[in-house]
């Protein structure tokens, strides 16, 4: 016995085995000529998936669908890097987090993509390399950011920008398969943000008569280890001190004793914000300054597995974050958030258990070449103890009419829901012809 082929999965398998044989002729140096003759070859396994659409679409719709694989295949191997142990894959995280950390990332968004990022790095970590699995609820978990926020930095800053490549969706219970790039456009080969050296801001107009030198020359230095523990907190919600204050905290916590021509470089915010933040932060005690020069004030990071130098006495001490996200009313934005998430995920599971009820798997057998429906046993069928006087049917525990449930002329039990797409006659009519022709079989 065989189940009942599954078309888009047959296909969805077919075509993850073809993108795998073109990447690995690419990275051979192989040429798109020697991939059609390897896959239109008779004789090669592989290429089955390609000999059908021939098959079914025609000669030349092949040779499109393997033109679009070799493209796409090209593509990954050109931005991508064959990994041979578990200590380059390190090797390449680390490098990965250094360009991270010295990348500018100008603006609101740019901030909340940082923090996506970063969690995305985390589950690399996790992974042990640049590919790894998460899912859109887990990365706006870790990041402390919204789904909807985190579909906007996917499309119009993480992706495009080559930091992140999503390689499957994801699908029930697994999330999707990102692979995490070195922030460089696809097909361009430089990088997609000004490099270190460069400036964090654009400047004015020349001809408005504004400066024409860059605002901030020093080079974006932050300790991304800092701002990935601490951008899940409530403290650091939307509507609190947000991601200015992450940017600032973690270039405070790399180098203290920074001016603010220094921290508007090395957190690559503007200088507004930059002072803004900083008297927020001040009035929370989580800074200080001496002179012209800030500092982060003596156990700020504490609860976070974070230790700062004490300081003398008179230093006033910090407030603690969960009172920081009080006064900004966003205490319990995070918890609600996992809340929110895990009844969207129970009732998605619900949903497709409910799915696989409705439209399970059928079993057939092969006979002459023929594949024959084996029906199964009607679950349908109820004791003649639970059918009331008026058709309906009575709840054998409770003993009470179950108002969804009808009983049928034949004794069939049946569910009156929205969700069923065909009626009790087409439902017998079709195990009648199935049980008729396994009748005849066997």
């Amino acid at each position: 016995m065989v189940l009942r082929t599954d078309r888009q999965g047959a296909a969805e398998h077919g075509h993850r085995i073809t993108a795998a044989i073109a990447c690995h002729v690419a990275r051979a140096g192989g040429t798109v000529d020697q991939l059609t003759q390897l896959l239109l070859h008779p004789e090669h396994e592989g290429g089955r998936h390609t000999r059908h659409i021939a098959l079914r679409s025609g000669q030349s719709r092949a040779l499109d669908y393997i033109r679009r694989v070799w493209a796409s295949a090209s593509d990954a191997i050109s931005s991508t890097r064959a990994l041979g142990s578990r200590h380059e894959a390190y090797e390449v995280l680390a490098a990965l987090r250094d360009r991270i950390e010295t990348t500018p990332w100008r603006g609101e968004r740019g901030r909340t993509a940082l923090r996506v990022l970063r969690a995305h790095l985390n589950f690399a970590e996790i992974a042990g390399g640049p590919l790894h699995h998460a899912s859109e609820r887990q990365t706006a978990e870790e990041a402390g950011v919204s789904r909807t926020t985190l579909r906007v930095v996917y499309e119009t800053v993480l992706r495009p920008r080559g930091w992140l490549r999503r390689l499957r969706v994801g699908h029930g219970r697994e999330g999707s398969t990102w692979y995490l790039g070195d922030g460089k456009i696809p097909g361009h080969g430089g990088p997609a943000l000004l490099s270190r050296f460069r400036s964090t801001q654009f400047p004015p107009d020349p001809a408005l008569g504004e400066w024409n030198t860059p605002e901030t020359a020093t080079p974006t230095d932050i300790d991304s280890t800092v701002l990935g523990r601490l951008m899940g907190h409530d403290a650091f919600a939307h509507q609190a001190l947000d991601s200015a204050a992450l940017l600032i905290i973690s270039a405070l916590h790399l180098r203290p004793d920074q001016t603010v021509a220094e921290l508007v470089g090395t957190s690559s915010v503007s200088r507004a914000t930059t002072y803004r933040t900083l008297q927020r932060l001040a009035d929370h005690g989580l800074v200080q300054h001496t002179g012209e020069t800030w500092t982060l004030a003596p156990r700020a990071l504490e609860g976070f597995g974070i230790r700062l130098p004490d300081a003398d006495n008179g230093h006033t001490q910090a407030q603690g974050w969960d009172k920081v996200a009080e006064q900004h009313g966003t205490w319990g934005v995070a918890a609600q958030r996992k809340a929110l998430h895990t009844a969207e995920r129970a009732a998605y599971q619900e949903a497709l258990t409910r799915f696989a009820e409705h439209r399970s798997r059928a079993v057939v057998i092969v006979r002459d070449g023929r594949q024959v429906l084996v029906p199964v046993s009607r679950p349908d069928e109820i004791p003649p103890t639970w059918l009331a006087p008026d058709g309906r049917v009575l709840d054998p525990v409770t003993g009470r009419p179950a108002a969804d449930w009808r009983v049928a002329t034949d004794g069939r039990l049946i569910l009156i829901t929205p969700s069923d797409q065909r009626s009790y006659d087409e439902l017998a009519a079709a195990h009648a012809e199935a049980l008729s022709e396994w009748e005849s079989v066997a």
